[in-house]
């Protein structure tokens, strides 16, 4: 299956959905509840207070749930999505459950939007996934953007500039006034990765989910707007994005954690909805642990990509928990000449241009875990020769020490590697046979249970 619904399903069957039956209000309390299972279990609000519908938060709250979601370990991660990418599956187009109940000019009250922080300026939409097209519809584009409700009829949309912000430009050469566009939300992982992949402009997005999917990624025609959205979603969103109208949209806690600045954002009409009889509204925590996953993993391929060019062999790539999923990375990669660590600094810069600190360490050097990487940092790098500093560079604007009006910043990279044929920094074993090895494993397991 290939909706949201499936996947909850099977972590319902593991005990891994807390229910929260108690009524909460969309207003603070649904996302202090998720601020307080972040990285842990999915939540369900069974009632929330003002709406008759559901909603569920931390769905792709843990790396682990993401991979079993596209069906796949993590060492293959990358590879993965880099196959889904180079061969997109065409998705069927029909009719679906989202078609269930459709709406003529719906009012945004009607809906269970969250407000998630003391000085928000509104309620935001955080997981919807926005499709649009070129006036020619020759480019499709599916991607995230969060959306501030600012009255019953319009909100406010953050676009940054890439390949939503193109199709404005090119709509606008053509004299159009606006764009269609649809916002899904309640959708399977799988569409919410591939969402945030880092495609070329060009690259269909529902179609490489479908790839994922095993051709299970059904869409449909918008009963309002000239758009596509999953079929089996659980609300869509049917609005106008228009070219000639725009409003103050923030600040708004992104990724980093801290408030964003407010800009001047472009406005989306709303003219229609379409939703299952019995929706959930799905949530998303802004700076919470699904955030940071459902925008760093897919990093995490474009990065893995630009390093191979540079060495053949690399063990693992992690956009940090505490470097926001967005703003750290360590690379683990075997080195084969003195000059590689700076090469391949060089190109996790060039393939993730947001990020701020970058450190690579030997293969013997799990990326994921931090402790070992500390202590590479601790024992194999030298701040006078391993540092490498680029100031005045293209940063993220989520960066708060940064100019975040003209994304200037500085570019740090640690070069956390032994020397090559050195001794001395060897991490010491102990060496043990697999029987051994399976009754410790096994003594270890019961202790943590």
């Amino acid at each position: 299956m290939s909706d949201l619904r499936s996947f909850l399903e099977r972590l319902e069957s593991r005990g891994e959905v807390v229910h929260i039956e108690e009524p909460l209000s969309p207003r603070f309390e649904i996302s202090a509840a998720l601020k307080t299972f972040d990285a842990s279990k999915a939540v369900m609000f069974d009632k929330v207070k003002g709406f008759g519908g559901k909603i569920v938060g931390g769905v792709c709250g843990t790396r682990g749930r993401i991979l079993e979601a596209l069906g796949v370990e993590d060492e293959a991660l990358y590879s993965h999505l880099q196959h889904a990418a180079r061969n997109p599956i065409t998705c069927e187009v029909g009719d679906g459950p989202v078609k269930e109940v459709t709406e003529d000019r719906p009012k945004l009250s009607d809906f269970p939007v969250l407000t998630h922080f003391g000085d928000d300026p509104g309620p935001y939409i955080t997981s919807g996934i926005v499709y649009a097209k070129t006036p020619d519809g020759s480019v499709e584009n599916v991607s995230f953007h969060r959306l501030l409700v600012l009255d019953d009829r319009r909100m406010g949309i953050r676009i940054v500039p890439r390949h939503l912000y193109r199709i404005n430009q090119m709509a606008r050469e053509a004299g159009a006034d606006s764009i269609d566009v649809s916002v899904s939300i309640g959708v399977h992982p799988a569409v919410y990765v591939v969402s945030a992949l880092p495609a070329s402009f060009g690259a269909r997005e529902f179609d490489i989910a479908n790839t994922l999917l095993k051709g299970g990624l059904k869409l449909t025609d918008c009963e309002h707007v000239d758009a596509l959205a999953p079929a089996d979603a659980e609300l869509v969103l049917e609005g106008r994005l228009l070219l000639n109208e725009e409003t103050t949209e923030g600040p708004f806690v992104d990724q980093s954690g801290t408030y964003d600045i407010q800009r001047q954002q472009p406005v989306v009409e709303l003219v229609g909805a379409m939703h299952r009889e019995d929706y959930i509204y799905e949530a998303l925590l802004p700076a919470g642990s699904e955030h940071k996953l459902l925008m760093g993993m897919p990093q995490e391929v474009r990065i893995w990509e630009y390093v191979r060019n540079v060495v053949p062999t690399v063990r693992g790539v992690n956009l940090t928990p505490g470097g926001q999923g967005w703003l750290h990375c360590v690379v683990s990669f075997e080195k084969f000449r003195e000059g590689d660590p700076k090469n391949v600094l060089m190109a996790i810069f060039a393939a993730h241009t947001s990020l701020k600190h970058a450190v690579v360490v030997d293969s013997d050097i799990d990326p994921y875990d931090m402790e070992q990487v500390e202590w590479a940092i601790a024992t194999r790098f030298r701040g006078d020769e391993d540092l490498l500093v680029i100031p005045k560079v293209r940063v993220s604007s989520l960066d708060p020490v940064s100019d975040q009006e003209k994304e200037l910043g500085c570019k740090v990279g640690f070069d956390a590697t032994k020397p090559l044929g050195a001794e001395g920094f060897q991490r010491p074993t102990i060496p043990v046979s697999d029987e051994v090895r399976k009754i410790l494993e096994r003594y270890a397991g019961s202790s943590k249970g």
